[in-house]
């Protein structure tokens, strides 16, 4: 009897025993794969845009810390755990297997079972836009204490080794590594810019129908009498020493030659006329002109308008180079909430062409005069006199500063036209921080100016969509600067209309202005990254750059070598944002 129970054991030992050691085979695997997938994740991460090898292969020792951290040493009776990581265009590969020795099945003469399982993990960047909103002022030529080039020339390497480490495409800066992997040919990935200073260059991306055909400007008419101009004579053939003669209100000249000869400026040809009778009176005033002229239909533009600000009236031509005064705004203590009818803090208005105070206007410093006294002082009220007032022109005074032309978001394809762009950006001028990232918003929203092109991808895929706004300090202003807001002490739009505006009052402006630019940005779920270039930047004006910034997104850095690692940093955060396996 007992012989014929222990037979039948033997069956039933084999059954509970294949269970048992069935049970970890398949626990084992499972925790074989989850160790496996944990250190292709964290190799991968750690490796960012940079190389696999780099910093001594630290991505390789996190890969192999995590795996060992997951599995445990000898799980389940297991042993002889072998593990590798490696990488290859950017994807990161495991390969892992272990031992895992029988228990009750070694009676059948089961041998030793071995597990093995590879994993995997890549960057998959999303359909990205990200907008630059780059301080180009003055101060952004200056070098920084500890570097030897200019905080421009640091800033353009950080944004050309940010596009290499997003693109996956080598650039001629020097970032540390050369991009590893290549993104899906499926991904869309678009930069804009707006550099900024006292202005930004936006104009010539807009719609005709969206500046307006009238503006007003701190202009001059002609109140004089015309008068009869002479006949044309000649000044003769011979050479005369000194710069040609300029046209005066008397006097006009044509057809001379300047040369210059051994650095000795000369005048050869030409002809005069001169004004005889009437009277020469300008009243210099605010003038309202048609700018109409620089509208080429859709959105194309010409380069300068005719208006009659010239000697006597005549019409002279104004260039345009493309930077614009803002639409209506309104004078406020606070912008929290913006109010309604401050059409300039407005992201997606698209102006009507019905309501003049919806769209925007060229700026043009050549039909644009100061009003001073004899002794220098400026006069708020209209100047009647016969002078030109040459020396209050602006386009012959320091006070209006356009920057390098913005960009609207394009995918920038070649590394070469990318680099060309950012080569060009040119520092000058003051600080004002609250038109840069106004522009840098209305050029990057999906429900606003460009909603066509922004809203989805061509084939309607979703985008996540980024600011980067970048600066070297303080808000700067000037009372007599030629702002997107006109000349502060005579156009006085954002301060009281009664008294001359400080240039303190003018700063707490922009900094109102700012804030609540940033948080109408952060409302609309784009993400503001910020970051504070250098050593000059003061305490308030750091504190309003952290609140500015969406959560966790706000970086400082001392010098060039920060800036770009920087930059780097933001490029792996954007492509981290949709880690896969």
């Amino acid at each position: 009897m007992l012989a014929m129970v222990a037979a039948a054991l033997i069956p039933l030992l084999g059954l509970v025993g294949g269970g048992v050691d069935m049970a970890r085979l398949y626990l084992t695997k499972a925790r074989l794969q989850q160790a496996c997938d944990a250190g292709a994740l964290a190799g991968r991460k750690q490796m960012g845009s940079g190389a696999w090898n780099a910093d001594s292969n630290k991505a390789n020792t996190v890969a192999l810390e995590l795996f060992d951290a997951n599995f445990g040493t000898n799980p389940y009776g297991t042993n002889t755990t072998t593990r590798s990581f490696s990488e290859s265009a950017g994807k990161v590969t495991g390969t892992t297997s272990v031992i895992v020795p029988m228990t009750v099945m070694k009676v059948f003469k089961k041998g030793d079972q071995t597990i093995s399982v590879t994993c995997d993990a890549e960057m998959r960047i999303p359909n990205s836009d990200v907008m630059f909103v780059l301080d180009t002022t003055g101060s952004m030529g200056w070098v920084n204490p500890g570097d030897t080039d200019t905080k421009i020339n640091g800033l353009k390497k950080a944004v050309k080794c940010f596009y290499e480490a997003l693109m996956k495409v080598d650039t001629t800066a020097d970032c540390g590594s050369a991009p590893s992997g290549a993104n899906s040919s499926g991904v869309q990935l678009r930069f804009g810019f707006v550099p900024y200073s006292v202005n930004v260059n936006v104009g010539k991306l807009l719609h005709n129908d969206w500046i307006a055909n009238s503006w007003t400007y701190q202009s001059r008419t002609f109140t004089g009498s015309a008068g009869t101009w002479g006949n044309w004579t000649s000044l003769g053939t011979g050479i005369r020493w000194g710069s040609c003669p300029t046209n005066t209100a008397t006097t006009e000249y044509r057809n001379q030659t300047q040369g210059s000869f051994w650095g000795y400026p000369y005048c050869t040809g030409g002809e005069y006329r001169t004004l005889s009778g009437g009277t020469v009176q300008y009243t210099y005033q605010p003038v309202s002109l048609d700018v109409s002229g620089l509208k080429a239909g859709g959105y194309s533009w010409n380069g300068s308008v005719d208006l009659p600000v010239g000697a006597n009236g005549a019409n002279e031509a104004q260039t345009w180079d493309g930077c614009i005064e803002e639409r209506q705004t309104v004078r406020a203590n606070s912008y929290d909430p913006i109010p309604s009818n401050a059409y300039d803090l407005d992201i997606d208005q698209v102006p009507n062409t019905s309501d003049p105070a919806t769209q925007w206007g060229p700026m043009l410093p050549g039909a644009v005069w100061e009003r001073r006294n004899d002794g220098g002082s400026r006069n708020y009220s209209a100047v009647i006199t016969s002078s030109e007032k040459t020396d209050e022109r602006l386009s012959n005074m320091s006070e209006y500063f356009c920057p390098t032309a913005a960009k609207r978001l394009q995918t920038w394809s070649t590394a070469a036209s990318f680099e060309a762009y950012v080569n060009s950006l040119t520092p000058s001028g003051n600080t004002y921080h609250d038109i840069g990232l106004i522009w840098g918003a209305r050029l990057i929203s999906p429900t606003g100016l460009f909603a066509s092109d922004n809203a989805l991808t061509p084939n309607g895929g979703t985008i996540e969509r980024h600011i980067i706004f970048m600066t070297d300090g303080d808000t700067q202003t000037d009372h007599d600067n030629y702002t997107a807001y006109g000349v502060p002490w005579w156009d006085r739009r954002t301060t009281a209309a009664s008294a001359s505006p400080t240039n303190t009052q003018l700063t707490n402006q922009v900094n109102m202005r700012f804030l609540a630019m940033c948080k109408a940005i952060k409302n609309k779920n784009i993400t503001l990254w910020v970051i504070s270039f250098g050593d000059d930047v003061s305490a308030d004006a750091q504190t309003n750059l952290e609140t500015c910034a969406s959560s966790g997104r706000f970086y400082s850095a001392a010098n060039s070598a920060d800036l770009i690692n920087q930059f780097k940093a933001i490029a792996s955060e954007i492509s981290q944002l949709r880690l896969t396996k």
